[in-house]
């Protein structure tokens, strides 16, 4: 089979310019046919749409989300602004207060905009000379205002195609996002928990995946050791349900693979842990299209639309990075975008968690991008 290699997270020039590099990689042992769908799951299938209806509902979604749903500095803090960048990038708006004046958030955090939760402050000395400092990004462990994970922001704001070289002011002084990611560097050991999933995402995002850097326990540091931490990691334990562990795995292995590296030892283990885990979320897929409230543990659905948003979108995201582009013209997958796009189209009216509604948007946003281009 033939697995697309989706570099969304590799910085490049112009926002949401997607890289993508067609490589070949074998079925791990024990993957084998998928069975048959059942009666239930093959009704639904004669409901999809067709690739035009499906197109415009997309457009339609991920459009009126844009321009109804705003944010502003008022009412609402970083940790909700960075999460609308993750499904927009450099095109999502925000207001100065409810009904105010539009701006672009990462030109205005670029370029030194407070907001509630934006805490940063200068890191190590990197040159002496010239008093060039790491920039740190403070961490509100578990906050729904500030960045609730180790290097959350780094990883976020990888996605918006954001060179090592642009410049981010903070305070009286102005950084580059290299400064950003050396600081991530050196502070690699003191990560709680060894949670490295922003890590992971934000660092094989910018530096070669073979990379390696002396941290400050003295110990040498490099992108597969992060591999190999996350792969070892309990994912029915992790945030929202092992679905960013797996997203980041899948960034870098997938940029391993765009380097033309072999997909060997800890990179084969990683490898092998996401096949297992796309397949978990087909075989626990619900017959209306939603995935299972237990993620990958085992079978399983709700009533409540914004915990169903939530699971399907954060899952669906994954699976945009996971999967080849022969999987995404499957059924499976389709019926999945489709029901997230209803599911958001009924809660129009309703008042949805940042986190819950811009995964999913993401999400979609990928889709439309892998099977029908980028939208115009």
């Amino acid at each position: 089979m033939n697995r697309r290699n989706f570099n969304l997270l590799r910085p490049i020039i112009g926002a949401w310019t997607i890289v993508v590099a067609a490589l070949s990689i074998g079925l791990l042992t024990g993957c084998g046919n998928a069975p048959p769908e059942p009666a239930s799951v093959q009704e639904s299938l004669s409901a999809l749409p067709d690739d035009a209806t499906l197109r415009a509902t997309l457009d339609e979604v991920v459009d009126w989300n844009r321009e109804n749903r705003l944010l502003n500095l008022q009412d609402h803090a970083a940790w909700q602004v960075l999460h609308g960048i993750v499904a927009y990038g450099r095109a999502f708006p925000i207001e100065k207060e409810p009904g105010g004046e539009r701006m672009l958030a990462v030109e205005y955090l670029l370029g030194g905009g407070e907001m509630t939760g934006w805490n940063l402050r200068p890191g190590i000395v990197l040159d002496a000379e010239t008093d060039r400092r790491g920039l740190i990004a403070e961490v509100d462990f578990g906050s729904k205002t500030g960045q609730g994970h180790p290097d959350q922001w780094l990883g976020y704001m990888a996605y918006c195609g954001l060179q090592a070289s642009e410049t981010i002011v903070a305070g009286d002084r102005t950084y580059t996002i290299e400064d950003f990611i050396r600081q991530v560097q050196w502070d690699v050991p003191r990560v709680p928990n060894q949670e490295y999933s922003w890590t992971l995402m934000g660092l094989s995002s910018y530096l070669p995946t073979t990379a390696a850097w002396e941290a400050q326990d003295g110990q040498t540091w490099s992108i597969e050791r992060l591999v190999e931490i996350e792969t070892q990691q309990d994912v029915a334990s992790s945030a929202c349900g092992g679905t960013h562990r797996l997203f980041a795995l899948c960034a870098a292995v997938n940029n391993h693979q765009a380097a033309g590296q072999p997909l060997d030892g800890v990179w084969e283990a990683a490898n092998r842990k996401i096949l297992e885990n796309v397949e978990a979320a087909r075989q626990y897929q619900n017959a209306d299209g939603s995935f299972s409230s237990n993620y990958f543990r085992r079978g399983g659905r709700t009533a409540d639309l914004t915990l169903d948003l939530s699971v399907s979108g954060h899952i669906l995201e994954f699976l945009m990075l996971a999967l080849s582009d022969e999987q995404l013209s499957e059924p499976w997958v389709r019926r999945g975008v489709v029901h997230v796009c209803d599911v958001l189209q009924k809660t129009q009216t309703v008042p949805l968690e940042c986190g819950a509604l811009y995964h999913a948007i993401h999400a979609l946003i990928l889709y439309r991008q892998r099977v029908f281009g980028v939208a115009a």
